[in-house]
């Protein structure tokens, strides 16, 4: 099995920018991790220097190589750190409604 995974920290989030599955919208100094496998990109979101990872709604996201599925992380950070910005970004990448 190949697999691949990246972490960025220290992202400042805006409100309303991102969404998990378990908590809802989230804030505020961020960390996220994403890994690829099989085909997906599993996205997940955490307060940095916390212990407990969130999944980012709507992730695992189809990506057919290592290769995209950094560039799909790199472009989770960016909508991130792009705040008013960031919303439709996010939800385009996520496909959001």
């Amino acid at each position: 099995m190949t697999w691949a995974s990246w972490t960025t920290i220290g992202i400042y989030a805006r409100p309303g920018v991102v969404r998990t599955e378990e908590v809802g919208v989230i804030d505020g100094d961020l960390s996220v991790h994403t890994t690829w496998t099989e085909g997906q990109a599993h996205v997940a979101v955490q307060y940095t220097g916390a212990t407990d990872w969130f999944t980012m709604a709507g992730s695992p996201v189809p990506c057919h190589s290592e290769e995209e599925s950094r560039s799909f992380h790199q472009a989770v950070v960016e909508a991130m750190r792009d705040a008013e910005e960031a919303r439709p970004s996010m939800k385009e990448l996520f496909r959001q409604e």
